[in-house]
């Protein structure tokens, strides 16, 4: 896939910083970079989400990566994985996500979180009053107010990615273990390492 929307020309202070934080520019950066003011409240919120801390963050991680699978974004899987070998999360149980129903690593919470994530992203959400509930008696109000926001945010940022053709930078190739993909064929789910 080729980006559907040009890179814009980023101010060299945001470039460099971008570069000092991960290594290499974000291709969304860039490619929001073509409405500044746009760009710049998407950057905003992004910062914002990532200092909540209601919800654990291996739970939070853990959810983007299964929207990210569902939708596929590899960008954000490429990314969210890096996220997790910087915030020293299991990076094997993170590798599994994409497959989380065929794995055996994942605890029931992180289970229902994933089904949650999933859920949510389903076009129309698929989200049931029993699972909900479960999360909520589990997490608390604050922490499934905050979940439910996180796991729209990345499907806002999953499904841009996807329509502007953006696809893996490379940040995993950092990570010992790849992230496995999951692709659908025939109505099964294929497991396959990035």
């Amino acid at each position: 896939m080729t980006l559907r929307v040009p890179k814009a020309e980023l101010p060299a202070a945001l470039r460099e910083n971008l570069i000092k934080q991960l290594g290499a520019v974000p291709e969304p950066v860039e490619v929001l970079w073509n409405n500044p003011e746009l760009a710049a409240a998407n950057q905003e919120f992004s910062a914002k989400v990532g200092t909540w801390d209601a919800a654990d963050a291996s739970l939070k991680t853990f959810a983007h990566m299964a929207v990210a699978a569902q939708v596929g974004c590899s960008w954000c899987l490429d990314i969210t994985y890096f996220q997790a070998l910087n915030q020293n999360l299991d990076l094997p149980k993170a590798s599994e996500v994409p497959r989380w129903r065929q794995s055996e690593v994942f605890t029931p919470l992180e289970r229902d979180v994933l089904a949650y994530a999933e859920a949510m992203t389903s076009t129309p959400p698929t989200v049931t009053d029993a699972l909900s509930k479960s999360l909520l008696d589990r997490l608390g109000p604050a922490a499934l107010v905050e979940l439910t926001v996180f796991i729209g945010f990345a499907n806002m940022a999953a499904r841009c990615n996807t329509a502007h053709g953006i696809t893996s930078q490379g940040y995993a190739d950092s990570c010992a273990i790849p992230p496995v993909l999951r692709t659908e064929h025939a109505g099964a789910d294929v497991a396959s390492t990035a």
